[in-house]
């Protein structure tokens, strides 16, 4: 995956997921993030079928990517040419445009704390000990 700002590209063999839920704990932290790319109810599904890779087109479809490439040279390529343009743009515009594409996240400075004290909290609770002490053994 390769990103310029709030426009992110992914190769066609990319897969994601969200596996916290599967170790006992949740997508807290990175949750905001992820949820304002891709909206509630991807967010949704991700988190809870921890499971589950997703693949570059369910990736591009729900928004999470912008665009998919067959290879990591398109994808560069296609980087380069956007990042071109953007250094070339009225450098207040891109700043205004960014202010609006992160509107309402001005509280996620509180919001990451909080987040990050959920993750505290479930890592240190027997479930989640159990389940990473699984993984290990698996490994």
């Amino acid at each position: 995956m390769a990103s310029s700002g709030d426009y992110t590209f992914a190769v066609s063999s990319a897969s994601a997921k969200l596996s916290e839920l599967a170790v006992g704990i949740g997508p807290f932290v990175v949750g905001p993030a992820v949820e304002r790319k891709i909206g509630t109810s991807a967010f949704a599904e991700m988190a809870i079928n921890a499971t589950e890779w997703r693949s570059a087109e369910w990736g591009k479809a729900k928004g999470l990517y912008n665009d998919v490439f067959a290879s990591v040279e398109e994808m560069d390529a296609a980087l380069d040419t956007l990042a071109k343009k953007l250094a070339s743009s009225n450098p207040e515009a891109m700043q205004m445009l960014k202010n609006v594409f992160w509107k309402g996240t001005d509280h996620w400075e509180t919001l990451l704390y909080e987040r990050a004290e959920m993750s505290g909290t479930l890592v240190l609770s027997e479930f989640t000990v159990n389940a990473i002490n699984s993984f290990k053994q698996k490994a």
